[in-house]
């Protein structure tokens, strides 16, 4: 374990002697990571973007959880995106540096190298450096293993400083590192188009992150699976969310390098919370739950995925109509996807079929007039978009300009959720009291083809009647 006190001793030089010799040649030799050659056209493109100007994207470093233990790592998806690099072989505190060389870059990778054995400067750190040491956190690579998996050139991250010394325009992603924050002034106008342009550099995907997206929401699928599986123990226990969380997350970690983003199981009218994350209530018979759950795989590559399901493995009429209701909506959204396409033609499409559901049911809001739009209209009941870029982030490139992105065109490549709910409060004194408590999202991942939309989920059922069907033969 990690703790203070006698721990504390690990360090001083006094010590050093026993931990001198005595280690065996352990070098490895690792070959390509399989997305190495394609982060090397994205850094290409780095390159062809800011002619002339050195461009420093750091990896970010470690976080606190509290007192000596810090959050898992997780690198900054952009430093991702131009690398490569793969869950656990992350290592905090690397940059990736663009140096201006003739027309283009020299691009390297500074990082920690793996914990020296037996002199030098560093000499203790594998055994007295509980963040950073070999005995504490498991072995690095070496600077040359690491260049070879990356297909990069590395040097050690105490080169950083004097790397950055000449004295050229720069470009930082900021607020990762603040060390390198530090040693080059700000320029917030240029800095702001580094965030956008690596950002809008991850709009179109590749076949290989297409890949991996499709292996990511393949293993979310699976977690799907098991959850159905263990809904009747989870109606046994008093925090029968958490049952649901903890089933899905241990997929999760045996199928990827963890969740892409914390378990949403919200059963009963914690539905109508959008974000329910404290999974802490109880999951009940006669009652919905709503799961919004993706892995994601080892290449920092996530799935997004929601369902809706009625935990004794039957809708209730007044549930049904709801589900029907939003599955509809969500089928229209899916049928306006395809190249070309306004990006916000699938949310106005599956607003139209609420709203018309709604006004069939005589839940026309007050304040309506000719111009207000079905989204605005309802969106006491409906809140949010009806869905979001997906990649290496679960709301993937926010970063990106609104005419490449909310206000431009879906191409091929582009990978999006279409996720349209409803959500009636269970206070809301404006819906019928059978609706009052009900929430209802259906949320699946698409990849944009050349002639319209794949869906990356389809291993989970849609349709109230699939659903069930589905769920009895898991029962």
């Amino acid at each position: 374990m990690r703790g203070t006190g006698g721990d504390e001793r690990a360090g001083p030089a006094a010590v050093t002697g026993p931990f001198r010799a005595g280690w065996a040649e352990t070098d490895l030799r690792l070959p390509a990571v399989p997305g190495a050659a394609w982060a090397a056209r994205r850094r290409s493109a780095v390159s062809e973007r800011f002619p002339g100007e050195r461009v420093v994207v750091p990896s970010g470093g470690l976080k606190v959880r509290s007192n000596d233990f810090d959050y898992a790592f997780r690198p900054h998806s952009a430093f991702v995106h131009l690398t490569a690099e793969q869950g656990t072989s992350a290592v905090p505190d690397s940059v990736l540096v663009f140096e201006p060389e003739g027309r283009g870059h020299s691009v390297t990778m500074f990082t920690r190298p793996r914990s020296p054995r037996g002199g030098g400067p560093n000499e203790a750190e594998f055994y007295g450096d509980r963040r950073h040491g070999e005995f504490w956190v498991g072995r690095r690579r070496t600077l040359s293993e690491t260049s070879d998996a990356l297909g990069i050139e590395v040097r050690a991250r105490d080169e950083l400083e004097q790397a950055l010394g000449r004295n050229v325009p720069t470009r930082v992603l900021r607020g990762e590192d603040a060390h390198v924050d530090a040693l080059v002034p700000p320029v917030p106008g240029a800095d702001a188009e580094l965030v956008s342009f690596l950002s809008e550099l991850r709009l179109v995907k590749d076949d290989w992150e297409v890949a991996e997206l499709g292996a990511a929401v393949g293993c979310t699928v699976a977690g799907f699976h098991d959850v159905v599986g263990e809904l009747d123990h989870a109606t046994r226990l008093a925090r029968g969310e958490r049952w649901i969380e903890g089933t899905f997350n241990r997929r999760a970690r045996l199928g990827g390098n963890g969740l892409g983003f914390e378990t949403i199981a919200a059963a009963g009218a914690h539905a109508c919370v959008l974000h329910w994350m404290r999974n802490d209530g109880p999951v009940r018979d006669g009652d919905l739950l709503l799961l919004d759950a993706g892995v994601e795989a080892d290449s920092f590559y996530t799935g997004d995925v929601t369902r809706t399901l009625p935990v004794s493995g039957h809708f209730t009429d007044v549930q049904r109509r709801v589900y029907d209701l939003v599955f509809a909506a969500q089928s229209a959204g899916i049928a306006a996807l395809r190249p070309g396409a306004r990006y916000g033609d699938f949310h106005d499409a599956a607003m139209r079929v609420i709203a018309e559901g709604l006004d069939a049911w005589g839940l026309a809001p007050h304040g309506r007039t000719a111009s207000t739009s079905p989204s605005e209209l309802y969106r006491r009941y409906t809140l949010c978009g009806s869905g979001h870029m997906l990649g290496l982030d679960c709301h993937d490139c926010a970063g990106a300009r609104g005419e490449r992105y909310a206000d431009g065109v879906l191409a091929a490549g582009h990978v999006l959720t279409v996720e349209p709910g409803l959500y009636f409060q269970p206070d809301d004194l404006t819906v019928p009291e059978a609706l009052r408590g009900i929430g209802v999202r259906i949320e699946d991942d698409f990849v944009i083809t050349d002639d319209g939309a794949v869906c990356l989920s389809s291993g989970l059922p849609r349709g109230a009647d699939e659903v069930e069907a589905w769920m009895a033969s898991l029962r």
